[in-house]
């Protein structure tokens, strides 16, 4: 069986491309994810997600240590068997869905305590108790557990929070490491913290390369600060990574934010972005976002996209588009969030190409001319 490793393959600038293998298939980067949280990207078939070009998807374990649950599904033969995904899977680790969804919880050193958002159950997610979910769903690439700091937060308030999280961090590679449950090839990925604050955001991922992980992702961004911030801390922290390790920004973005963060040297990203919009008829396109909800294509007989090879947005009108949405029928849900993720993955290829060729200044500058139009001017 394969191990984990990354190859970077081109730079031009700081944007890069490569590939990550792993045993049950190779990532090539830059790599969107699609976000598969209940062992479902929602409204798509797994051959249709495969076919849109994606190499991996992202598994949440906070929904299924809950539903089913992480033995329950170690049980049925693990999370690629049981969503007929035989390719690599992410799995985050719990920890932001714990603060987000959770009816009551409490943090202390040990872990978080929480009620089920389900059925009010009570639950301890420690540092060791995600892993172990992690390796019991046989998850391709697994996140150590962190507190993502909330924003606003003050220096001080942002320096306690990424001092938990390394602590996390360093019993989170323990754990991986003596889990009876991993097997050969699997990979953990550290988290660096820090909010806005550069020093902060150093310091962690100073330390989580002194502990030592297969890759490294940056979380506790796209929480409200806005994208210049982000940028703006993306420019600092990417170069505190090791370049021969994966670089995962989490929960990013929109179009432009992939392509802002593939500029700055990010190699992954996930987001549910795709697939929400389309269920509420918000279509991205290579002429910007259509809101397929308004009345001026009600009769439009084109596609919505003559230029993809996406099925959904070159072979059905913008007429029935907006019909199926504004019916509220599932097949609206369906064809527009299958145009979505297969956008996203165009897009994803469409930098790997220019990266190689040494051409993604341009590609950016077209990206961006092209998407200046969306539903301001019809195609």
């Amino acid at each position: 069986m394969s191990q984990f490793k990354f190859t970077l393959a081109a730079t031009d600038g700081r944007a890069r491309t490569g590939a990550i293998d792993t045993p049950r298939g190779t990532i090539r980067t830059p790599a969107f994810m699609p976000v598969g949280t209940a062992a479902t990207v929602k409204a798509l078939y797994p051959e249709q997600v495969r076919a849109t070009g994606a190499d991996i998807v992202l598994g949440n374990t906070y929904h299924l240590m809950l539903r089913p649950g992480a033995e329950e599904i170690a049980a049925l033969g693990g999370l690629h068997s049981f969503m007929n995904w035989p390719h690599p899977i992410l799995t985050d680790s719990g920890g932001f869905q714990v603060m987000s969804l959770s009816k009551l919880r409490k943090m202390t050193e040990e872990g978080v305590t929480f009620q089920s958002h389900l059925d009010g159950s009570r639950h301890l997610l420690s540092p060791e108790r995600s892993i172990e979910i992690q390796c019991l769903l046989g998850s391709d690439i697994q996140m150590q557990l962190d507190e993502c700091t909330p924003f606003p937060a003050t220096e001080a308030e942002a320096k306690k929070s990424m001092e938990l999280s390394l602590r996390w961090a360093a019993r989170s590679k323990s754990a991986f490491e003596a889990q009876p449950h991993r097997t050969e090839g699997m990979a953990l990925f550290g988290i660096v913290q820090g909010s806005t604050y550069e020093p902060l955001r150093k310091a962690s991922a100073a330390g989580l390369q002194e502990i030592g992980f297969d890759g490294y992702s940056v979380g506790g961004l796209a929480v409200g600060e806005g994208q210049a911030e982000m940028l703006r801390v993306l420019d600092f922290t990417t170069p505190a990574l090791p370049e021969n390790k994966p670089r995962y920004l989490m929960g990013v973005g929109t179009p432009d934010d992939l392509v802002e963060s593939v500029a700055r040297g990010i190699d992954m990203f996930d987001c549910v972005m795709p697939t929400r919009n389309g269920r509420h008829g918000l279509a991205f396109t290579s002429r910007g976002k259509v809101n397929l909800k308004n009345a001026r294509h009600a009769a439009d007989k084109r596609p919505l996209d003559e230029t993809s090879t996406c099925p959904a947005a070159r072979d059905y009108s913008r007429a029935y588009l907006h019909h199926l949405i504004k019916s509220g029928e599932m097949l609206g849900s369906m064809l527009v969030s299958w145009i979505n993720v297969h956008y996203y993955q165009s897009l994803m290829a469409g930098m790997r190409a220019a990266i190689a060729e040494q051409r993604f200044a341009a590609f950016v500058a077209d990206f961006k001319a092209a998407q200046a139009g969306g539903d301001i001017e019809p195609l």
